[in-house]
């Protein structure tokens, strides 16, 4: 039986026992902020990240693993591996994808497969949890890859934000920087688009109708088939937990779990946002 290892990111913010379970190697982006760098979910938590957030003047900047980082993730992946495959946050919000395929271009211990999720966040944890389990179905690469796209074609990824301030400040605002400027009241519904970039789905008057619009999208997107959920929190614990209590009661759950936004994320999307991935492909 082949033995296949995945390798992804640190915005998938996998718990550490799933990761440790199933020996996924993660490959930490990195925040600039003052004169410190740190590596995402390795020298500084998301509970760390928003207590430091709080008390500081600047908003660090956010920055691709290198191609060199990833050489290396590769080689240590590869002992023990008969193929890898890296699926990573989506290519349209972080050049973390070209890196891979810059390193892939040097390494050849093992077969390699790159992936762009066009996902990131709870989008990206449950794809490589799919993906985990073709694996160990003993499925082959083409197998694996394709587990992951067939989660993609199944899932939406939603989620709102207190302020537009942080997308755009850090360029990833995409088509949502229609909504800027509107009224402070306002809060967009934003989207991944198949393309895997940030993009307005609508604008809602306040916080409490944007997550109740953010359920409904979610439910609509499971279309009544058992669904595997994602809720995504950006120091927002509290709203989390609603949503999930919400969404137990209207939808046909194979899976539901909370995840934190890491600090590379939330250094985007900043502190207060609540979001949902969603997707129903059976496996």
């Amino acid at each position: 039986m082949t033995k296949i290892k995945l390798v992804t990111d640190s915005t998938a913010y996998l718990p550490i026992d799933f990761v440790a379970k199933h020996g996924i190697k993660v490959v930490p982006l990195k925040l600039n902020w003052d004169n410190d760098t740190f590596r995402d979910n390795v020298d500084i938590t998301a509970q760390a990240y928003y207590q430091r957030l709080e008390e500081s003047n600047t908003i660090p900047t956010t920055s691709q693993p290198s191609s060199g980082d990833f050489l290396t993730a590769f080689k240590e992946a590869a002992n023990g591996a008969d193929a890898l495959v890296a699926v990573l946050i989506s290519s349209g919000i972080s050049g973390t994808v070209d890196s891979a395929l810059l390193a892939k271009k040097e390494f050849n211990q093992v077969p390699l497969e790159v992936v762009d999720s066009k996902v990131t966040a709870a989008g990206l944890a449950l794809m490589v949890k799919a993906m985990a389990a073709a694996t160990e179905k003993g499925g082959s690469v083409d197998d694996v890859v394709k587990m992951g796209n067939r989660v993609f074609d199944s899932m939406g990824v939603y989620f709102v934000v207190d302020t537009l301030k942080y997308l755009h400040k850090g360029g990833r605002i995409g088509g949502a920087s229609a909504f800027l400027g509107s009224a402070l009241d306002l809060k967009p519904i934003l989207y991944l688009s198949p393309e895997g970039k940030v993009e307005a789905l609508e604008k809602v008057r306040t916080k409490k109708k944007a997550v109740s619009r953010l359920i409904d999208l979610a439910v609509e997107k499971a279309g009544g088939k058992k669904a595997r959920v994602g809720i995504m929190q950006a120091n927002a614990m509290e709203g989390a937990q609603a949503i999930k209590a919400e969404l137990e009661k209207r939808m046909d759950l194979a899976e539901i779990e909370i995840y934190e936004l890491s600090p590379a994320i939330g250094t985007h999307t900043g502190p207060g946002t609540l979001g949902i991935a969603v997707h129903t492909t059976e496996y």
